[in-house]
């Protein structure tokens, strides 16, 4: 009696952590239409989502809904944008700059080297890095005074060919190496951590976005979004409305993707995975009908 006891509590465990432990998948939600925006970069604020427009040499800050709420024009072809506070950082590929606008305050941020198209910028706190693509460098500051750099043109575990896009974690630095179609992490000195991506068939890995717990990669020419957990596992597929992405964002449980193709944004939410029915329970369906 004890040992079928002792059987029920453990079938009741393990039915419990099924249940906690279900596969979650992202799943479409939403077409978000941009009018007159071919977005490439894409940052959060508290008064909604920044997008660079590189074609129309602006950034815009839109709703949730899309429509257009501020306008900073006059820039050199901005790329991966980031924002911090009240702030939004805007790397200038076409002239060389990474610019700070903060109101109607513009502060041009100098680094120790001389840039050559960056195409992606983080923050964090004080913290800053720089993808700087035609030098196949990144440049990072823990202060926004000193700067260091890592990386050279290469197909090596620690090499870049083009950097396109940069996220600062709490321990690591991630870069989007374009065209050697992978994603890498170092830590804050530059040694090489993992490299994301290989066994995946990207193309033109442009854009990551990084969580806690997941890797975000968009893969431009293959127009889909590779999820990944932290230690580089393949984890989801994403191709549902997808055309040409650039860039992603997790937004208050929400998944964002540019498409710079389709001038829109698409929005995807969590979603248990459906359970598969047992082959067995197939075949009695079936004699019952």
């Amino acid at each position: 009696m004890k040992q079928i006891y002792n059987l029920a509590i453990l079938a009741f465990i393990i039915a419990g952590c099924t249940s906690q432990d279900k596969d979650q998948t992202w799943q479409l939600s939403e077409t978000i239409a941009l009018e007159g925006v071919n977005p490439i970069g894409i940052a959060a604020s508290d008064n909604g989502i920044w997008l660079s427009d590189g074609d129309h040499n602006r950034v815009v800050l839109i709703d949730d809904n899309g429509k257009t709420l501020k306008v900073i024009d006059s820039l050199d072809r901005p790329m991966h944008i980031a924002t911090e506070g009240n702030e939004i950082i805007i790397p200038q590929y076409g002239n060389d700059e990474v610019i700070r606008f903060r109101e109607s305050a513009k502060t041009v941020i100098t680094t120790k080297d001389s840039l050559d198209a960056p195409a992606g910028v983080d923050v964090r706190g004080n913290e800053i890095a720089i993808a700087d693509f035609y030098n196949n460098k990144i440049h990072y500051s823990s202060n926004g005074t000193d700067w260091m750099t890592f990386g050279k043109e290469g197909k090596a575990d620690g090499d870049f060919y083009y950097p396109t896009d940069v996220q600062i974690t709490e321990n690591e630095i991630w870069v989007a190496d374009a065209y050697n179609n992978r994603v890498q992490s170092f830590t804050k000195n530059g040694t090489h951590i993992r490299t994301v991506g290989v066994d995946q068939d990207l193309n033109a890995a442009t854009g990551i976005f990084v969580t806690e717990n997941e890797i975000f990669v968009t893969d431009f020419e293959n127009n889909r979004i590779v999820v990944f957990d932290m230690a580089g596992r393949f984890k989801q597929e994403i191709k549902d409305g997808i055309s040409k992405p650039t860039d992603v964002l997790v937004r208050e449980n929400k998944l964002y993707v540019t498409n710079y193709k389709g001038s829109n944004l698409t929005a995807y939410t969590l979603k248990e995975a459906l359970d598969v029915i047992p082959e067995e329970e197939h075949d009695h369906d079936d004699h019952e009908h």
